[in-house]
């Protein structure tokens, strides 16, 4: 299985998953169809399915283009977003999987930025591979989406079952915001070494105009702040000890950052 990250828009990545042998691939989060149609065109490969996190125009803005390309294909996305996806056809719910490929990914519920948000993981192979997350908006390199319909209880409790995924797993987001998002970070959790250490390598990358995604979740856990309402920088930060206190000042913080 192969990750293809396409870019889109203004910082946005569509993600092209690839089974090489079948000459198939789905696609995750297609906000416009012309990069995913010049992608499969230079594989020769055939769309089979469109994995939705959740049913933001950004992200779904190239269903219809895709369906009608496509006609055959299978359309995912989240029980809640029923009537929002263009062309949905499955209705996953918390514990679903999805198939292809050869390969199973486990379905999370993580609502917050939205109300019915979705992720996607595809565990590993075998000993000493990555597994892979395809988190949408909730989860970001160095941070997490806006609460537009959920609440930050929920967005903790979302972030929670992320957070328990082996350490190395390759997160898969949706935007390029990690510098920006790293620079916050770095007002409310300023004696983390690591954190700063990788402020640097993401602004060199930066400069290059080179992606920095996808990052991986070990690194999350000990440099992203929306990971670490439990630790005391953190709960000094927001004078607080209470996890979802915490994590809501963090957000309300980074929204007027």
């Amino acid at each position: 299985m192969q990750i293809y990250r396409l870019p889109a828009l203004s910082d946005n990545y569509i993600y092209l998953i690839v089974d090489g042998d079948r000459q198939e691939a789905a696609v995750v989060d297609p906000a416009q169809a012309d990069p995913v149609l010049r992608q499969l065109e230079a594989l020769d490969c055939t769309l089979v399915a469109i994995f939705n996190t959740h049913h933001h125009a950004d992200h779904v803005g190239g269903n219809r283009q895709l369906i009608k390309r496509f006609p055959n294909l299978s359309v995912y996305g989240g029980a809640e977003d029923r009537d929002r996806i263009p062309g949905q056809q499955v209705f996953l719910n918390e514990g679903d999987r999805v198939s292809f490929s050869d390969r199973e990914a486990d379905v999370f519920f993580v609502p917050g930025h939205t109300r019915a948000h979705i992720a996607y993981y595809f565990p590993p192979v075998g000993d000493g591979e990555p597994g892979e997350l395809f988190c949408g908006d909730t989860l970001f390199a160095g941070g997490c989406g806006r609460l537009f319909e959920g609440t930050p209880a929920q967005m903790v409790d979302s972030l929670a079952k992320l957070r328990s995924l082996p350490d190395k797993t390759r997160v898969w987001c949706a935007h390029e915001y990690t510098l920006k998002n790293l620079k916050f970070a770095l007002t409310v959790d300023p004696d983390n070494r690591e954190l700063h250490t990788r402020y640097r390598n993401v602004e060199t990358l930066r400069k290059r105009h080179e992606a920095t995604v996808p990052s991986w979740l070990g690194v999350e856990k000990r440099t992203n702040p929306f990971l670490r309402w439990d630790s005391e920088a953190l709960q000094t930060a927001a004078n607080s000890h209470d996890r979802v206190r915490t994590f809501a000042r963090i957000r309300d913080l980074k929204d007027r950052f």
